[in-house]
């Protein structure tokens, strides 16, 4: 069955860098596209990244600071998160699709079924 596995999470200063990761299992990577959400406490999970085979992109909160990368051969989508916010700090999860939607705006949790069990970062001094 599917399965996605994030790890990577923790707390960090404000301008610190952390890199998240997603093992994925259960299905063929190099043909699904992986997101990443996040949740803030009291706050709805809001699309942050996604990638399909050859493609990336991000909501612009992110924009230039994140970096989202894939290694198929290990199954594995990695969060690079650098210069982080106190505004970043969330749970972060990925989840599975077909296609990431266009514009990223469109990344809603209603865009996958499939979810891992979430990740917490802290940014916090």
């Amino acid at each position: 069955q599917v399965q996605l596995v994030e790890s990577g999470g923790g707390l960090v200063q404000p301008g610190g860098s952390l890199r998240l990761s997603c093992a994925a299992s259960g299905f063929s990577l190099d043909s699904h596209s992986i997101g990443w959400f996040r949740q803030a406490p009291g706050k709805q999970r809001e699309g942050v990244s996604c990638t399909s085979d050859g493609s990336t992109d991000y909501v612009e909160s992110v924009k230039g600071r994140f970096t989202i990368s894939r290694d198929n051969a290990k199954s594995t989508v990695y969060l690079q998160m650098n210069s982080l916010r106190p505004e970043d700090t969330a749970v972060y999860f990925c989840a599975m699709g077909r296609g990431c939607p266009v514009p990223i705006t469109a990344l809603i949790p209603a865009w996958t079924n499939y979810w891992g069990q979430g990740t917490q970062v802290t940014v916090s001094s």
